[in-house]
């Protein structure tokens, strides 16, 4: 029996979505034991916090930016073939220590592979088209990946850098007699070491990812949506330096129980939500713009 016109193309369009729910599973499969692992690190990690809302977020924007597949005889991409070649490859490099790895990096190696592998059973199952509407989702993915500790503290210590330096700049604006030696702020009456604890590598990942979701949904140019993200990398770092200011100025004119009170150690969801303010204005402003644009456009035509 052959089948023809709108049942033949029915079954093409079911097969796409049963495809990619295989290799999908065949993927869970293989990766369970990392991707396991991967959340049991979120939960008691701060700094990989921010994993847990990556695949639901990841899931809905395909959801609501989704078009109906091409027709089924447009050619399915080499790439995502190669796409999962390179991750049964990556797989085999990692669990096989071809090369030597420490435990955190075996773990990235391996959540990387898997990234790589949804990615190309997407593009397998739906297609190249598909997978241009649906990049920026689709790579917002690798953010599951754990960063490895020779990425992570790097960054860290530029975190605490940056801090420290944005502090000292705050303090000698309002004239306060300040000496900084490396990551080490003295006022009179207080020093103040920005030890690593204190670099807010946890509200920094979350301040840039939730940076990108907010920008992909409400910006329309990409140069736009790379300009905000890209504010969002010294904000994170002059939201620190606020914080430190601000203790330190409570802790030297106001009372010296703040600098071991609750606004030290719980109060840094405070300047998040200053950051992210700030954000929410950046892009506001970016939208007039680009609503201005539109008008004097349609006003010279």
């Amino acid at each position: 029996m052959v089948l023809t016109g709108s049942t033949g193309e029915s079954v093409s369009k079911l097969s796409r979505p049963i495809l990619f729910s295989i290799l999908t599973a065949f993927s869970l499969l293989i990766w369970w034991s990392p991707l396991i692992s991967t959340l049991a690190l979120a939960l008691r990690d701060s700094q990989d916090t921010h994993i847990f809302l990556i695949l639901p977020v990841s899931v809905s924007l395909i959801y609501l930016e989704w078009k109906s597949p091409e027709s089924p005889d447009e050619s399915r991409s080499s790439l995502g073939f190669v796409l999962l070649v390179t991750a049964a490859v990556t797989t085999a490099i990692a669990r096989l220590q071809i090369v030597r790895l420490r435990v955190d990096e075996q773990l990235s190696l391996n959540m990387l592979a898997l990234v790589v592998w949804w990615i190309g059973s997407f593009i397998v199952s739906f297609g190249a088209r598909a997978f241009q509407r649906a990049i920026f989702p689709l790579c917002f993915l690798f953010w599951m990946v754990p960063i490895p500790e020779f990425v992570l503290n790097p960054i860290v210590r530029l975190l605490q850098a940056g801090s420290a330096a944005s502090a000292h700049l705050l303090l000698a604006a309002v004239g306060v007699p300040v000496a900084q030696d490396g990551t080490q702020i003295t006022i009179p009456g207080l020093t103040i070491d920005v030890a690593p604890e204190c670099s807010s590598i946890r509200s920094s990942l979350m301040l840039v990812v939730t940076t990108m979701i907010l920008a992909q949904m409400l910006l329309g140019t990409m140069w736009r949506k790379a300009l905000v993200i890209a504010v969002a990398i010294p904000l994170s770092v002059a939201k620190n330096g606020l914080r430190i200011f601000v203790l330190a100025m409570l802790t030297t004119r106001v009372d010296r129980s703040f600098i071991t009170g609750k606004l030290h150690h719980e109060g840094g969801i405070l300047y998040f939500l200053i950051a992210l303010a700030t954000i929410f204005l950046i892009i506001y402003v970016a939208r007039r713009s680009d609503k201005n644009r539109g008008v004097i456009a349609e006003a010279q035509q």
